[in-house]
């Protein structure tokens, strides 16, 4: 049987990364600016339908029932 070795687990907070700061910074200009494209982009009326539909089964489901269980 072998035995491995396991590696002793890494504090992503302490990890020291070179050039990390500068990378992180290029990632987050590069996710803020996807963010704000897709945010401005307009919603599928097909999403807005189901949307609504949902709505209306939510409303109807709690909707008060007329007991028959009762005897």
């Amino acid at each position: 049987m072998k035995e491995s070795k396991k590696m002793p687990a890494i504090d992503p907070a302490q990890a020291d990364f070179a050039g990390s700061s500068e990378t992180g910074g290029r990632i987050s200009m590069k996710l803020r600016e996807l963010y704000d494209s897709i945010k401005e982009e307009a919603i599928p009326d097909r999403f807005l339908d189901l949307l609504e539909k949902l709505d209306e089964a939510e409303k109807s489901a709690s909707a008060p029932k007329g007991r028959k269980d009762r005897a």
